[in-house]
């Protein structure tokens, strides 16, 4: 097992592995992956097309141990018993729960690195017992440990938070992996007729999910199975769900990742496998870290409260928990508009999806951008006349 991070590669298992994202990330850093574990058809697909090499387990529960070269144990768990968007059952989900399958795969492999990866939500649902449960499990095994709210709009033009959970039994501080690195982040000012601004047409009553120049995080579906992309306001006026193949880009595969998908399931899971990965070029920059690990400052540290909920960021050095003042964004990468970001004709939101949030616009006790409702009432009366051109020609 590798005990120096001086420039080292690690062999990789993916538990819950998904699309591969967190694994391509890592492979792009420079690891290698010996295992692959995921149960759902679509996902499996998408796995034995894009990284045909590595061996592939279904289920975690039937999974008996790892290849003992393994250095680092990966898991992106199932997070709908977590997020706002699922049920938020808890750690205790029949999805979520799982988790604890890791703990059990760790009491038999010994691997010297753990990196998790899950909804920020996690931090504060049921008082952060999620959190709390991770933690206890991890400290009893002799990990010092380190977690991270990261988002992807550092990288990409989407806003995603997640937090990253590193653990390690090396010599290595894993809050030198996680927290050496910080960026300003690039605010922009909502500007309808200059740039794009992504939102969520399902919501409209008690959120919005207003993103300048971005999209909201992109999601894995509604809870009975239903994709829904969000929907972005182009600067001339048209309002589009994005392609899939651009929705694959805001999460840094490339076009067409999860097109072998629709062997075996219908072409609206790939929302859901791309609602559920992680965003590879977090799991890139991660992996460089834990390639060549920069210089934690000790002066971040205050005092961790067991009677709040957890922080956004926080370690433990082996004898003590610290919460970690640090913002979400390890690096501001320069980009392109949204507009110019997208490689592919949206689709126009329909007119009754627009009626729908419209309605619910109305209704609502939010405050909206100035113009935005008007723009989207442009949109419904311009597709309402397209609709009543098209009858009348036939």
């Amino acid at each position: 097992m590798c005990e120096s991070m001086t420039e080292v590669s690690l062999r990789v298992a993916g538990l819950f592995a998904g699309i591969g994202g967190l694994e391509l990330g890592l492979a792009r850093a420079g690891h290698s992956t010996s295992l692959l574990c995921e149960i759902w058809e679509p996902a499996k697909a998408v796995l034995r097309n894009r990284i045909p090499d590595v061996p592939i387990e279904s289920d975690v529960k039937e999974l008996a141990g790892l290849p003992s070269d393994v250095d680092l144990i990966t898991a992106g768990f199932p997070c709908q018993d977590l997020s706002q968007a699922g049920l938020t059952t808890g750690i205790d989900g029949a999805r979520s729960g799982l988790v604890g399958e890791i703990f059990r795969l760790l009491d038999t492999t010994r691997a010297p690195w753990v990196v998790l990866e899950n909804v920020s939500f996690m931090l504060r649902l049921d008082r952060g017992r999620a959190m709390r449960v991770i933690i206890e499990a991890i400290e009893a095994r002799g990990y010092r440990w380190a977690y991270r709210v990261v988002n992807t709009l550092g990288f990409l033009p989407q806003r995603r938070e997640r937090v990253l959970f590193v653990a390690t039994k090396t010599d290595v501080d894993p809050a030198s992996v996680l927290m050496a690195d910080e960026a300003e982040p690039q605010v922009l000012d909502t500007s309808l007729s200059q740039r794009a601004h992504g939102f969520y047409w399902t919501e409209g009553v008690r959120g919005l999910g207003w993103a300048v120049d971005a999209v909201p995080t992109l999601k894995n579906g509604s809870t009975i199975g239903i994709a829904s992309p969000p929907a972005i306001l182009l600067p001339n006026g048209l309002v589009v769900t994005p392609d899939i193949r651009d929705a694959e880009r805001l999460q840094g595969f490339e076009a067409g990742w999860t097109t072998s998908a629709e062997e075996v399931a219908k072409p609206s899971s790939r929302w859901a496998l791309i609602g559920n990965a992680v965003s590879v070029p977090v799991a890139e920059w991660l992996g460089k870290r834990l390639m060549a690990p920069g210089d934690y400052q000790k002066q971040r540290d205050s005092e961790l409260s067991q009677d709040v909920r957890w922080p956004r960021a926080a370690r433990f050095d082996g004898n003590r928990r610290y919460a970690v003042a640090i913002n979400d964004f390890p690096v501001w990468k320069d980009r392109s508009p949204l507009v110019e970001f997208l490689d592919h004709p949206g689709k126009p939101l329909s007119i009754r999806a627009t009626r729908g949030f419209l309605s619910r616009t109305e209704r609502a006790k939010l405050r909206f951008p100035d113009g935005f409702q008007q723009r989207l009432r442009e949109h419904l009366s311009a597709m309402e006349a397209e609709t009543a051109f098209a009858l009348a020609a036939e």
